[in-house]
């Protein structure tokens, strides 16, 4: 962590992942940071959430930029608290959207042929409902 500096320019998404560890770090990490759970992050995520709609409805480009970055912090404190609980990692979630979104997307990624804006959130629909349905069976 030592190697990166304010005046870097351009931080990857590899770099964002260590940040994240290091405020969570029992040696050197944020006392607020340390102590946050899914639970206690609940108000934060929702804020930010609502702060992205508002510059969204503002239109407020710059804004919105800075508000989805907020946003993904908590996805990121959520994946490393969930790490170092062994139950998940950033790369799980991740991976997981990926493959939502080829499932989800068939008329894309299958080459089932391109559809209307209406027929692809009725695709969509069903197969979540299909997903939910097969979920519940196997639990």
């Amino acid at each position: 962590m030592e190697k990166l500096h304010k005046e870097k320019k351009s931080y990857s998404f590899k770099e964002l992942t260590e940040i994240i560890a290091e405020l969570r770090s029992a040696e050197r990490g944020c006392p607020w940071d340390k102590v946050q759970t899914h639970e206690s992050l609940i108000p934060c995520l929702r804020d930010e959430s609502e702060e992205v709609v508002e510059a969204i409805e503002k239109k407020d480009l710059e804004n919105l930029c800075e508000e989805l970055g907020d946003v993904l912090l908590q996805v990121m404190l959520h994946s490393q608290i969930a790490r170092e609980n062994n139950e998940f990692t950033i790369d799980d979630v991740i991976n997981g959207l990926c493959e939502k979104m080829i499932r989800r997307h068939p008329h894309v990624f299958a080459g089932t042929g391109s559809l209307s804006i209406n027929d692809s959130l009725i695709q969509w629909e069903q197969i979540k409902k299909q997903e939910k349905e097969e979920k519940s069976l196997t639990k």
